[in-house]
């Protein structure tokens, strides 16, 4: 078995990039692959708490780097869907425990033993963010449509770039098309003419993402709610299945698009 090894990530915190990780996951596990979710993000993790599965720790991550515990210890397996484990990491420690050469080696390990390895990167441009994304083949970029979170991702693509990372797909999260409507919010169209990079999936703004969050139950486990279904269709996308985009009836934004192009370039 050889995994496909992708990295979550995003420029902006807060943009939903781990709960993107924790849906992906679970969604993927459901189509009957074998999926490890990896935190990444030494000090700040919260994977644990959206999988709901932050009771159950034992062993992290850098327990394995250091000799603690072999890596398979640390494996924390989903009780509700079969094929689903996380690996968890410290809490108190700093991003630096895990160095680009470690998070290689973890990976490469990894691929024997899982179809997916999912691995939640600390949002920015810092030495987290290239530790943790060094052992991936390919990125999700999770963005929000607006100024300062698409500024941000377009910095991250091109770090992402030159570390030969690719696919460099993108995930535009949180879309309300009353405001895209209105002329208040980024259109799909005007962030992907910015950053140039394929589309993998649209996520609405949906109030039952929180509620899942501080449940510590993934939304994809739901059948109604529209990010749930946005979640999984983006994960058929990944699996390589052709699913139709949802219409969120975005229509261009005007006059927004040339504030975030002055924004990033400028002019």
């Amino acid at each position: 078995m050889t995994a496909r090894v992708i990295v979550v990530t995003s420029g902006k915190g807060g943009v939903g990039k781990t709960t993107a990780t924790a849906n992906l996951a679970a969604a993927l596990a459901n189509m009957g692959k074998k999926v490890v979710a990896v935190d990444g993000d030494v000090g700040l993790r919260n994977l644990d708490v959206i999988m709901g599965l932050e009771n159950r720790i034992v062993y992290t991550l850098i327990d394995a780097l250091d000799g603690t515990c072999r890596l398979n210890q640390t494996f924390i397996r989903d009780k509700r869907i079969e094929n689903l484990f996380m690996i968890p990491t410290a809490q108190s420690r700093t991003k630096d425990a895990v160095t680009a050469e470690q998070m290689i080696e973890v990976c490469d390990e990894l691929r024997r033993e899982f179809d997916y390895v999912l691995v939640d990167s600390p949002a920015g441009i810092e030495a987290g963010f290239r530790n943790s994304a060094a052992g991936a083949d390919e990125a999700l970029v999770v963005t929000t449509p607006e100024v300062s979170a698409v500024r941000d991702a377009d910095r991250i693509i091109g770090l992402l770039e030159s570390m030969n990372k690719s696919p460099i797909r993108l995930i535009v999260n949180r879309i309300r098309p009353h405001m895209v409507k209105k002329g208040d919010m980024l259109g799909v169209s005007d962030v992907l003419d910015i950053l140039a990079i394929d589309l993998i999936g649209m996520v609405p703004d949906d109030e039952a993402v929180v509620t899942s969050s501080n449940k510590g139950e993934p939304l994809v486990l739901s059948s109604a709610p529209p990010a749930a279904r946005a979640f999984r269709n983006i994960a058929s996308r990944i699996a390589g299945s052709d699913v139709p985009f949802m219409n969120l009836e975005l229509p261009d934004s005007g006059s927004l698009f040339g504030k975030i192009r002055r924004a990033i370039w400028g002019h």
